[in-house]
Formats: structure tokens, C-alpha cells, sequence
């Protein structure tokens, strides 16, 4: 299906049906979502409980938005680097060719 963001509840709903004895094959098909789709929730559901080692979906957010952050910053620095740029070509330097009194 190809979908991605489905909200936190279904997920939960679809693990309970495999940890209740539902197979994965047969709940992906009744629910028109892929296999692999519920084994990487499972996997991460069992690194959320501590059961495998990896990034929790915390860390994870976490990771995501610092990246973001980091995005912003440098767009800012390069925004702050090119306008520098524009004044010392429009504004001369100091100690131009008058000396001061």
C-alpha cells in the first residue's frame, strides 16, 4: 500500500492481533497493509520494551528533530554568511583613504 503515518492505536491494535496467534500473513492481508510493515512495528515495538537492542521511537523523534534543528541552522549561517557578503561589497571597509582627526 505503500502508506505511511498510520496513528499510534492502530499499530497497538495490530500487534495485539499477532501476539494473540494471528499471523502476520493474515492480518497484513485482512487489513490491506504489507507483512513487512507489521514485522518492522513488531521489531520496534520489542526495542521500545528493551527486548532488542536499537533506537527507541523516543531516540528516534528525538534524532529527527535534531537533524531538522541542524537544517535551520545551517540555511541561517549560509543566509547570514551571504548577506555579510553583500555589505562589504556595498559598505567600504574602515580606515579608508581619510585619516580621521
Amino acid at each position: 500500500m505503500g502508506r505511511h503515518g498510520y496513528p499510534s492505536q492502530f499499530r497497538r491494535k495490530v500487534l495485539d492481533l499477532v501476539e494473540a496467534g494471528r499471523t502476520v500473513t493474515d492480518v497484513a492481508r485482512d487489513l490491506d497493509i504489507s507483512s513487512q510493515t507489521i514485522y518492522s512495528w513488531r521489531r520496534q515495538d520489542r526495542i521500545d520494551r528493551s527486548l532488542e537492542p536499537g533506537l527507541t521511537s523516543r531516540e528516534k523523534a528525538e534524532l529527527v528533530a535534531a537533524k531538522q534543528r541542524i537544517a535551520e541552522l545551517e540555511t541561517e549561517l549560509r543566509a547570514t554568511r551571504r548577506a555579510i557578503e553583500l555589505v562589504r561589497e556595498v559598505v567600504p571597509p574602515k580606515g579608508g583613504s581619510k585619516p580621521s582627526r
